[in-house]
């Protein structure tokens, strides 16, 4: 059974720092692209990046190019999230993905292993 366990939200004030993480369980995580994705009151769920399975390509969306990266490693099955210079905007339930497809990943396509999700909040 594939488990997707996000950790490290929290509050934090505008300007701040967060760092989330991702620990996957039953599959071959190496194989897999990992991808982030968030979702604000009132709207849809959204890309927010992704890197493909070998770590060496990273996709970011615009709103947090240069203010996020993303990383993963592969020896201890986990994917990470650091965010930096935090904006009010960036408030949401920050969800991990996985797919074997960058493609699907980022599609957010049907069949895309997700997490539970964990609350980021960034107060003005």
């Amino acid at each position: 059974q594939v488990q997707l366990v996000e950790s490290g939200g929290g509050l934090v004030q505008a300007g701040g720092s967060l760092r989330l993480s991702c620990a996957a369980s039953g599959l071959s995580f190496s194989s897999y692209a990992m991808g982030w994705f968030r979702q604000a009151p009132g709207k849809e769920r959204e890309f927010v990046a992704a890197i493909r399975r070998s770590g060496g390509s990273t996709y970011y969306a615009d709103s947090v190019k240069g203010r996020f990266t993303i990383s993963r490693d592969n020896a201890k099955n986990t994917v990470y999230l650091q965010m930096n210079s935090l904006k009010p905007e960036d408030t949401a339930v920050y969800y991990c993905n996985a797919d074997l497809s960058l493609n699907r990943l980022r599609s957010a396509s049907a069949g895309v292993y997700w997490g539970q999700g964990t609350q980021v909040t960034v107060s003005s």
